[in-house]
């Protein structure tokens, strides 16, 4: 099966969460809540007919009428997705280390924890083969690089909620991709132009939509 999960804890409360701002070209269409601190809710710009959920605040400046000010559950929140994320990192033992020098485009995966010291590209189309309660953990020293047009398809009735991908750089999804799984990144989520998500975008810098459509796994 696998890996142990990582624990999001109230992380895991949030379909988008970050430290400093969403940048939002519209029309964007998030499922569930939003959060960011500790920037002023001002940085939050997405608008209130662009989320189903709670956009959270640390402050009275987000987005009005649906922000809610909330800074007691954003600290908590963020800490617990530090946290996640450094769990992800420190996982010992990988089942597969450097496959395929980072370029994974076309492979069919199993579950496993998977380490690479380089950036990852999906060039072409990704699938993550398993059963509902089995596990991947991608652990990424460089940058994570799904190309235009990539899908990760699941199969065999693998969750998205199972996938982590833990990447220390920065995260880029390309025009009309589909990515699935939950992202912990150190740096800038970039999600391009109609490109949508089935997961989770946890940011300790900053995440970019651009008419993207976003949507927490079921759980």
């Amino acid at each position: 099966p696998g890996p142990v999960p990582v624990n999001l804890r109230s992380a895991g409360d949030f379909v988008i969460l970050t430290k400093s701002g969403i940048t939002d070209v519209p029309t964007s269409a998030v499922t569930g809540d939003v959060g960011t601190s500790p920037i002023t809710g001002a940085a939050d710009l997405l608008t209130c007919t662009e989320v189903t959920g709670i956009v959270v605040s640390v402050d009275a400046a987000g987005p009005a009428p649906c922000s809610m000010k909330n800074p007691i559950r954003l600290t908590a929140a963020v800490l617990d997705m530090q946290t996640a994320y450094t769990d992800a990192a420190g996982r010992p033992n990988p089942d597969v280390t450097e496959l395929g020098r980072g370029n994974i485009g076309g492979m069919t995966l199993a579950p496993g924890l998977y380490k690479w010291g380089t950036s990852v590209n999906l060039h072409t189309d990704v699938t993550l083969s398993g059963s509902e309660n089995d596990v991947w953990i991608f652990q990424i020293a460089g940058n994570l690089i799904q190309s235009n047009g990539v899908s990760i398809h699941l199969q065999g009735g693998a969750q998205a909620k199972n996938i982590f991908w833990q990447v220390a750089g920065l995260t880029t999804l390309g025009t009309t991709s589909h990515f699935e799984g939950i992202i912990l990144s150190k740096t800038l989520i970039a999600v391009q132009t109609h490109a949508s998500i089935n997961g989770r975008l946890l940011s300790q810098t900053a995440v970019t939509l651009q008419m993207n459509k976003v949507t927490p796994p079921a759980q």
